[in-house]
């Protein structure tokens, strides 16, 4: 379900796109023809941005929130995949393979969402040499953070699955927009996990008393990636 009416490009979206990775590889002819297509829509928290099952309308920007991709089984069991801070961009997959999508997005707080059409996507592809390359460095990254998120759930505890889930949120090729200072709740953490608040609150304990990161009111601030990415436990 989507909330709010289709909105015209922005300035927000703009500074999104600064930050992306892709953008400067396109020319200025290219980059006019993308803002043409594009649009921005406003999901509110909790709310589907695209369903399981449903259309792949294009490929999708967080230019604010935060949405986590996840599967529910048919007994009520949910797993999330990965969450998606502002300035990430996903879904290039199943907008390459022509499907409905096989997966929930679900915007976590109030959200602004940016769609390119899979037209443009696709036209991208094969006009831009720099789009294509960026594109192919893009499925690495995502393959290798699905492996290191199975190999996380299985083989870690309540603690390093914390610390790597921040860590995550830092891959520059995924995440490029991320700051040392996180806007995200110990509920929210506790949804990318798929533990407790209770257990996220005592996880972040051990992870500050040690010095990887600090907790305040509402956020996160890391204070080693490496260290969080290395941490076992």
């Amino acid at each position: 379900m989507r909330i709010g009416p289709v909105q015209p490009v922005m300035q927000e979206l703009r500074q999104t796109l600064d930050e992306s990775d892709w953008w400067p590889r396109l020319d200025a002819d290219q980059q006019r023809r993308v803002l043409a297509a594009m649009v921005v829509r406003d999901i509110a928290a909790g709310r589907i941005v695209s369903a399981r099952g449903a259309p792949v309308e294009g490929w999708l920007g967080v230019v604010d929130g935060l949405v986590k991709i996840s599967i529910d089984s048919a007994d009520g069991r949910s797993v999330t995949l990965a969450g998606v801070p502002a300035g990430g961009w996903f879904g290039e997959g199943s907008v390459l393979k022509d499907e409905s999508r096989r997966y929930d997005v679900i915007a976590l707080r109030n959200s602004r969402i940016a769609v390119m059409p899979r037209q443009t996507f696709h036209w991208l592809i094969d006009i831009s040499p720099g789009f294509s390359r960026f594109l192919l460095g893009l499925l690495n990254a995502r393959l290798g953070q699905f492996i290191a998120a199975l190999e996380h759930q299985r083989m870690l505890g309540p603690e390093a699955r914390v610390a790597r889930c921040l860590a995550r949120l830092f891959d520059p090729q995924l995440y490029p927009s991320t700051r040392p200072r996180l806007r995200l709740s110990q509920s929210e953490l506790g949804l990318l996990t798929g533990l407790s608040r209770q257990r996220v609150n005592q996880a972040l304990r051990q992870l500050e008393a040690l010095g990887l990161l600090e907790t305040s009111y509402g956020g996160v601030t890391v204070v080693s990636v490496e260290r969080l990415d290395a941490f076992e436990g």
